[in-house]
C-alpha cells in the first residue's frame, strides 16, 4: 500500500515539474515602446498571451509549460487605426495579441526549446528572417553551459545594413534589415533545392555581414556550431530588446 501511495506521490510531483515549466521575463532597455509577440511551435497550444506592450524600462513575464518549443520576437511602430499593425514584425492579427500567428520578416528571433524533466533545453538568437531589434537571451538558473546568446548591435545603422537589405520606414530611417533569403528569395541564400545541406549552402556575403555584428546569433540556416546555446535542469530565462 505505501508503495502505491509512494508510486502516486512520485507520478503527481513529476507532473507538476513538467507542467510548471519556466518563467521567461522580457525587458525592453530600448528608447522606444516595443511589442513582444509569442508563438508556440507544432500547433500546440498558445501561450497564455500572444501579445502585448513593453515601454521602454517596461517588464513582463510570461509562463512556458515543459516540454515547449516556440519564439518571441519585438514588433516596432505598432498603432491602432482601424486595427493594430507594426512598422517591423508584424504578425498581420490586426491586434496586439498575435493568436498563433508568427513575425512577418525582417524580424530578430529568440527561439527556445524548453526540454522535459529538467533535460537539455535549446535556445538561440536568430537574424534568418533579418533583424530589427538588437536582443539577448540569458539562463537564469540551470545547470551546464547557460551562456547568454545575444545580438547587441545595430544591424540597421545604414553603414552596416546594405542598401539592397535595408527596409525604411515613412520618414526615410531604416528601421529593419532583411536577410539575403527574405530580399531576393533565392535557393542559395535560402539554403533549398539544390542549397539544402550544409556542404551545398556555405555563409555568403550577406551572412557574414549578420556574423560579424552578432557572432552569437544564426546568420543563416546552417550556422549552428556557433549559434546553438544549452542549459539543463528548468532554468527561467531573461529577454532583453536592446540589451
Amino acid at each position: 500500500m505505501m508503495s502505491n501511495i509512494f508510486s502516486l506521490c512520485l507520478s503527481f510531483s513529476l507532473l507538476f515539474y513538467v507542467a510548471q515549466g519556466a518563467t521567461v521575463t522580457f525587458t525592453n532597455n530600448c528608447q522606444y515602446t516595443v511589442w513582444p509577440g509569442t508563438l508556440t511551435g507544432d500547433q500546440n497550444p498558445q501561450l497564455s498571451t500572444t501579445g502585448f506592450e513593453l515601454a521602454p524600462g517596461g517588464t513582463n513575464s510570461v509562463n512556458i509549460p515543459s516540454p515547449w518549443s516556440g519564439r518571441f520576437w519585438a514588433r516596432t511602430g505598432c498603432s491602432n487605426n482601424g486595427g493594430f499593425t507594426c512598422d517591423t514584425g508584424d504578425c498581420a492579427s490586426g491586434q496586439v495579441e498575435c493568436n498563433g500567428a508568427g513575425a512577418i520578416p525582417p524580424a530578430t528571433l529568440v527561439e527556445i526549446t524548453v526540454a522535459p524533466n529538467g533535460g537539455q533545453d535549446f535556445y538561440d538568437v536568430s537574424n534568418v528572417d533579418g533583424f530589427n531589434v538588437p536582443v539577448s537571451i540569458t539562463p537564469q538558473g540551470g545547470s551546464g553551459e547557460c551562456k547568454t546568446s545575444s545580438c547587441p548591435n545595430n544591424i540597421n545603422d545604414v553603414n552596416v545594413c546594405p542598401s539592397e537589405l535595408q527596409v525604411k520606414g515613412s520618414d526615410g530611417n531604416v528601421i529593419a534589415c532583411n536577410s539575403a533569403c527574405v530580399a531576393f528569395n533565392e535557393d542559395q541564400y535560402c539554403c533549398r533545392g539544390d542549397y539544402d545541406t550544409e556542404e551545398t549552402c556555405p555563409p555568403t556575403n550577406y551572412s557574414q555581414i549578420f556574423e560579424e555584428q552578432c557572432p552569437d546569433a544564426y546568420s543563416y540556416a546552417y550556422d549552428d556550431k556557433s549559434s546553438t546555446f544549452t542549459c539543463f535542469n528548468g532554468p527561467d530565462y531573461a529577454i532583453i530588446f536592446c540589451p
